[in-house]
């Protein structure tokens, strides 16, 4: 059963610098329906105003971190006159927005992974900056199972792992335990389930306490440089860096490591 209309689809909590995201369709293993994905939206994009901000948690209520499409409300989109076609592309056009919003928020965002993530619940998690993860959870693109290929999910999970994990998950189906989703660079750390939220806390409390506007040049520049040639990326980055130099932040870091003493990062 679907969480009732009276809860909210998120529960969002602010600790310090820190902002946690938490979906809350636990009865339908927190599946991205058209509304959870607005309302995901549109949370990112005021964090992504609000500059007293560090970093962002994106979690999940109940045991699923998010099985992927609402495949019941999807399917009840064939009614239309065209069997769905106008509205099956708006709900992917939808979600490839959500996931190159949280690529190109100026805040990095770690992905706190309980239960399965499966389908666009994986590309969810590799479409974060990082992800930390329970011994219990799973991983998994089984869209070739039901004759739906995971190809938007395919985007984000080959730009994450090496191309032959992508394939054989993309190919099989098969779940992946936690431990092979570290090795295969899918998620940072697998931790018991009782420290999963301290663990992933504790992350984004240290880099919530790193430069600001460093951390937001150095995420853009990571993305875009990953799509250049090599001549070209290093040409980008030295600009970045030249740039970065020249910020306040580079000036009071340099200047705090040569005189032996804690920075005092500007506001």
């Amino acid at each position: 059963m679907n969480v009732p209309h009276s809860e909210p689809l998120l529960l969002v909590r602010r600790e310090g610098t820190v902002l946690r995201v938490a979906m809350n369709r636990a009865g339908a293993r927190n599946a991205l329906s058209e509304a959870l994905m607005e309302a995901l939206q549109g949370e990112l994009d005021t964090a992504a105003q609000d500059n007293s901000l560090r970093a962002i948690i994106l979690a999940a209520e109940g045991p699923a971190f998010c099985a992927g499409h609402d495949l019941k409300e999807m399917t009840a989109l064939r009614r239309g006159a065209d069997a769905g076609r106008d509205a099956f592309a708006k709900v992917f056009a939808q979600c490839s927005r959500l996931m190159q919003t949280i690529v190109r928020h100026p805040r990095p965002v770690i992905a706190e992974v309980q239960g399965i993530a499966t389908a666009a619940g994986c590309q969810l998690v590799a479409s974060c900056d990082l992800a930390v993860a329970s011994t219990e959870a799973r991983f998994a693109t089984p869209g070739v199972n039901i004759g739906l290929f995971c190809s938007t999910p395919m985007v984000a999970l080959s730009r994450n792992v090496g191309r032959k994990q992508a394939m054989k998950m993309l190919l099989t189906g098969e779940m992946v335990s936690a431990d092979e989703a570290m090795r295969i660079g899918l998620v940072n750390r697998v931790v018991a389930p009782d420290a999963l939220e301290t663990e992933t806390t504790e992350l984004a409390r240290l880099i919530a306490s790193k430069p600001a506007h460093t951390v937001k040049i150095g995420k853009e520049a990571f993305y875009r440089q990953l799509e250049m040639p090599l001549a070209e990326a290093y040409g980008y980055a030295s600009e970045v860096m030249t740039t970065n130099m020249l910020a306040a932040e580079a000036e009071e870091g340099i200047g705090a490591f040569i005189g032996k003493r804690p920075p005092n990062w500007p506001a």
